[in-house]
């Protein structure tokens, strides 16, 4: 009895909205206290307990004794601690917060803005009084984010809450072009959070390249469907999205500030992912809609460099693709084609991340003659055992590039640490019937699926300055902690921004290809 061929059925139009979708509250300037619902005055540890390190004037200055409410309320002036105080008929104020800032480190304020925007989100306005600080460039910026981070907001409800904050000024010797760098930031990362939380009944392929076009409007966007992919040899990407009636999409957008460095920046863009014909369970798919956070944090890093200036030309590669099983779907014992002609076993299909990663770096390897690579993926479930869910791991072929990379992170405030990219591991690659396989011999024994996976990307670089950022823990959060927001957070928008504003501060030193190999 013959069987009746899967058809695709027709795909509605899906609308692509301004990202970020709910706009995170204007932040200005001012020298003098204005009319707030919320006024936000720092304190800091001192001997026995919390001194106030703001205005005198909170509340009238005979209303109330302000160190005795911080001795009463075993204040430390630690960053995040919050002291409220209400502020009936008072005139200006409905009611202040003490805010513990520690000793105003970037980390503390960026602690401290977090904690300040979440506590005053039931409020209009609210005035942050710096005046007894002069803050740097970094500790601007970190109070900035954490402050418009942990105000983000994300909701399908019928009737969602609103957020009443909407205007945060702050008071004092702030510096108008950091604070204006900080809200670039922030916003982008928010527009990277909308994209990695928008559920994948949306989140096609197609849906990804049109928010990337929506969000880089005013940049090169370009986009390779699935015939065009075919033609040009995409096996990894095509391989990967045949068992999807979505089918996968390569995103390539063009950043041009003039500069003579060419970055490229690689992101995984798995939109749904079941794991193909090697299923998940259940519950291992429940978070698999953020399975593209690589992706949205290179779009969105694109976005903040554009609007920065930066003397640089970048350019996003986002390999976007659906893994579904179906009766179209890869089979483990497949052998594909990768772009540029290298043949991969696939013996796990739910290590697929790799590659449709393969296949942009190849091509970014062999078309875009970058000086440096850096591809961001929600890779291995081995990562975040190894380094926990708030840390990215980080493997380079060049020391110069993770150390600039380490630099960017302690700037940024997203955390990272450096892994060896073990060269032993690497026989664990080896088919007997194609060049590569892509997943490790079990064998073997020599577990580090992290290792093997970087060392498989590796492959495809052709031996230029390359990084990976293995961002399986921090892409996402279970819940609203500091900056971060429960579900997507982002993660790599700050770093990879930090990274390049260092980058074109530099001056060009040109490395051009080379097999460069990590001492970690």
């Amino acid at each position: 009895m013959p069987t009746a061929r899967r058809s695709r059925p027709p795909q509605a139009a899906l609308p692509i909205v301004a990202l970020p979708i709910v706009a995170l509250p204007s932040v200005a300037l001012a020298a003098d206290l204005p009319q707030a619902a919320v006024l936000a005055v720092p304190t800091q540890p001192a001997e026995g307990g919390a001194r106030l390190a703001g205005v005198v004037e909170v509340g009238g200055p005979d209303a109330f004794d302000v160190e005795g409410l911080l001795s009463r309320e075993s204040a430390k002036g630690e960053a995040g601690e919050l002291v409220a105080v209400p502020l009936p008929g008072q005139g200006r104020w409905e009611r202040a917060l003490l805010s513990g800032v520690g000793a105003a480190t970037p980390a503390d304020l960026r602690k401290a803005g977090a904690a300040l925007g979440r506590r005053a989100g039931d409020a209009a306005s609210l005035a942050v009084d710096l005046r007894a600080f002069a803050l740097d460039g970094p500790a601007l910026r970190a109070l900035v984010e954490g402050l418009l981070l942990a105000s983000y907001s994300f909701s399908r409800k019928s009737e969602p809450k609103q957020r009443a904050l909407r205007e945060v000024t702050l008071v004092g010797p702030v510096l108008s072009a950091e604070l204006a760098a900080a809200v670039v930031v922030a916003t982008a990362t928010a527009a990277a959070r909308d994209l990695v939380n928008t559920p994948s009944l949306e989140k096609s392929p197609d849906w990804l390249a049109g928010s990337a076009r929506a969000l880089l409007a005013d940049l090169s966007v370009t986009v390779l469907d699935e015939k065009a992919l075919a033609s040009q040899g995409f096996g990894g990407l095509l391989g990967v999205g045949q068992g999807s009636t979505r089918p996968p999409r390569l995103i390539q957008a063009v950043y041009d500030g003039g500069g003579s460095r060419h970055v490229v920046l690689v992101g995984k863009g798995i939109t749904f992912d079941t794991g193909g014909l090697s299923l998940k369970s259940n519950d291992g798919m429940l978070a698999m809609k953020t399975d593209m956070g690589g992706a949205a944090a290179v779009l969105a890093t694109l976005r903040a460099v554009a609007d920065l200036g930066l003397p640089l030309r970048v350019t996003v590669l986002a390999a976007a693709a659906e893994n579904m099983p179906s009766g179209t779907a890869q089979r483990p014992g497949d052998v594909l084609t990768q772009y540029g002609g290298r043949t991969v076993e696939v013996l796990n299909t739910d290590a697929e991340g790799r590659l449709v990663l393969a296949d942009a770096l190849a091509y970014a390897d062999r078309e875009l003659s970058p000086d440096v690579l850096v591809d961001v993926a929600t890779l291995t479930g081995a990562m975040p055992v190894a380094l926990g869910k708030r840390c990215a791991g980080l493997f380079a072929s060049d020391d110069e590039l993770a150390a600039q990379l380490e630099q960017a992170s302690l700037v940024s405030g997203e955390p990272l640490w450096r892994m060896p990219l073990v060269e032993d591991y690497r026989v664990a690659l080896d088919s007997p019937i194609a060049d590569l396989r892509n997943i490790g011999q079990p064998k073997l024994k020599l577990q580090g699926g992290s290792i093997t996976a970087a060392l498989f990307l590796r492959e495809f670089t052709g031996g230029r300055p390359w990084a990976h950022l293995d961002i399986a823990g921090p892409a996402r959060s279970g819940a609203d902690e500091d900056e971060l927001t429960k579900g997507g957070t982002g993660y790599g928008v700050r770093l990879l921004t930090a990274w390049l504003v260092a980058l074109a501060a530099q001056p060009v030193r040109r490395t051009g290809r080379r097999a460069a190999r990590s001492s970690a």
